[in-house]
Parts: structure tokens; sequence; C-alpha cells
């Protein structure tokens, strides 16, 4: 197929093969090769602004700092963490509650409790949400030029420098201070590879859940009966969660590839150094996997859905994004029951043209 971009790319769409293929080794996540299948015109990006982003590494230094990361999030630690998220919930619930009314849902609650929690979990101060807000939308908006693309990444990768650097001089109890220490016991301290996993989890840990609150709201509203199952009977949340994350599967370019060998998948000879979409919401909608594919489906087992990617490249994050939406759309319906949506689908803005799906602002009332 050929990209926006002007580029060419294979695309993969069974649930099979995209899991075979991101498995393989022999493909490369690193964003910086000539023939990554880049959606849109891009910016060369210096060795030093690469360093550290998580997504863009091949094993073996991938392996090395993913391992560095991965404690932070097991399942343990998440489920600790319950607690507090229902603390930052119903806190902005109980504001929503206050207003009155009508409010928009995206920065209410969307936004604001997967920001709160993550700058919390990292240690950045909540103060300068706007910042990081603002520029991630710049990123991952594909409306935006090239050049402003560039300039909010450049500009967030700034303030995290300083704010690593800040960590290493006086640390605290927060993940980042953690990572500072890990990586000066072992003797490998760079500030530019911790200011890279700093932007790389700050941006993904927020942007993706607020898009999945959103959605799943705005899916509840509009079909009331799904609403009234799910409200009698909460204790559902996880499965409920898991067929939202199938069913929207909103990151589909995060899972591009580049070949490092030729290959062949399912019959089809790709050649070394092509570019490569493995697209996670075709294979969470196909037949071959999901029966009635189209259809949200509450009493479904999908704990095998792809919305988190596959291989190495897993999201770090999976298990809080998880207890986020859960705690969230309980809490949200438990609170304000009779929450209602103040525009029909064809008035609300979808973002069709940005690296992950979601809506810019859902109005809601009471």
């Amino acid at each position: 197929m050929t990209l926006p971009s002007g580029s060419t790319a294979w695309a993969i769409s069974s649930y099979e093969l995209v899991r075979e293929f991101l498995a393989d080794p022999r493909t490369s996540a690193n964003r910086a090769h000539p023939n990554y299948p880049s959606v849109l015109p891009r910016q060369p990006v210096s060795s030093k602004e690469a360093k550290g982003l998580l997504t863009w590494m091949d094993p073996p230094e991938h392996t090395i700092h993913r391992r560095m990361v991965v404690n932070e999030f097991t399942a343990k630690r998440v489920a600790a963490m319950a607690p507090r998220i229902r603390e930052i919930t119903d806190s902005c619930l109980d504001d929503m509650i206050k207003s009155g009314g009508p409010v928009d849902l995206v920065q209410s609650l969307s936004l604001a409790v997967p920001s709160r929690v993550i700058c919390e979990l990292l240690g950045v101060p909540y103060e300068d949400r706007e910042l990081f807000d603002r520029r991630s939308a710049i990123i991952l908006n594909h409306q935006s030029s090239v050049e402003d693309r560039m300039t909010a990444w450049r500009g967030l990768r700034g303030y995290l420098g300083e704010l690593v650097t800040a960590k290493a001089n006086d640390p605290g109890d927060d993940l980042l201070s953690r990572l500072v220490k890990k990586y000066q016991d072992a003797g490998t301290f760079d500030l530019e590879i911790l200011t890279g996993v700093a932007n790389a989890l700050l941006v993904a840990g927020h942007e993706t859940t607020a898009n999945m609150i959103s959605l799943g709201t705005v899916f509840f509203l509009q079909h009331p009966e799904e609403l009234a199952q799910f409200k009698a009977n909460p204790e559902t949340a996880p499965q409920v969660v898991e067929e939202l994350l199938r069913y929207f599967s909103i990151a589909d370019y995060s899972t591009s590839r580049v070949t490092t060998a030729d290959m062949e998948i399912g019959g089809v000879f790709i050649p070394e150094g092509s570019g490569v979409i493995a697209l996670n919401s075709a294979a969470d909608h196909d037949e071959a996997e999901f029966e009635r594919p189209g259809e949200f489906d509450a009493h479904r087992d999908a704990r095998r859905q792809m919305a988190f990617g596959y291989g190495i490249h897993q999201c770090l994050g999976q298990s809080l994004a998880r207890l986020e939406l859960e705690i969230v759309f309980t809490r949200l319906f438990e609170r304000i029951p009779d929450l209602r949506l103040d525009a029909t689908t064809e008035e609300l803005s979808f973002k069709h043209n940005a690296a992950f799906y979601g809506i810019f602002e859902v109005p809601v009332s009471w």
C-alpha cells in the first residue's frame, strides 16, 4: 500500500499473521531506518534525540532498557495503586458534579485521571500537565506540520531532560528517581537515555488511556442496554474493559516494523528492508479469531486482544491502563448514573488523523 507520506509498505491484517510477524526476530522497530513505514512525512531525528525511546529500540539495547523499567509495572505494583487511582477518579467526578454540567468529559475526566496518575507515578509536577498535554496532542496529531511536531517533541524532551536532572540531584519517591538510581548503580546513567524513557512513558501513559475513556463512555451512552447490564454487574468491569480494548483497538501504527531479512509471511514473500504495518485493529476484527467481531459482546473472552501489541514491544503499562479503565467506568456510572451525551455521533469530532484514535471533545450533562 501507499502511505500518505508517499512511501510504500506491506500491511498485515490477519490475527494469526500479525502475531507471527510481531514475534519474528527478523524485524526492526527503529524509526530512524530509511524504510521504516512512516505514515507522514518526517524530519530526520539525530541519534541523540532518539536515545531512550523504547519503542524505537531493537535487542540487545531494547532488552537492557526494558528490563530496567518492567519491574515498575508488575501486577502487584499496579494493584497497589488502585486506592489512589480511585481517589483521583472520585476527585475528578466531585469537580464535575460540583460544576453542575454540562462539561467536556475529555478535559474533566478522560485526560484528567490518567494525566494525574502518570504524573504521580513518574514524579512530574501536576501543575505542568497543560505543557505536556498540549505538546503530546501536537506530536500525535497527523494534521500538525512536521515543523510543529518536531518543535513540540523537542520542547517536551527538553522539559523532561531538566526534570531527570532534578531527580538525579534531589531524588524523590517516584519512578523516575528510582530509574535514575538503577542506572547509577549499574554505572550506565545517561541523561539522554533517561529523558527518552521518560518521554515514552509520559506520552503513552496518558493519551492512550484518555482516548479509551472517551470512546468507552460514548459507546455506553449510545448503547443503553449495554450500560444497564454493566451498571447491574459492575464486577464484570475487567471483562468489559477487555472487550472495549478489542472493539476499538486504537493504536494501529505502533506495530510498524522494517524487515531485517527476507521473510515469508502467510505464503507471501517480503524482502529485507521492507516497511510493514501489522494492523492491530484489523487483527482484533478478524472473523477467524473472534466470532462476530464487529459486534460488542460483553460476555466474550477478549483477553487475547491485540490492543497493546504483541511480542517484545508489547505495552509496558497495560496492567495500569486496564486498572484505570475499570475504575473510571465503574465510578463514573455509579456516581453519575443519569449521565447523558449532549451531542449526536455526527457532531462529535473523532481523531481520524492521529496516532491514537479517540475523540477531541465529549459534551455531557446529567
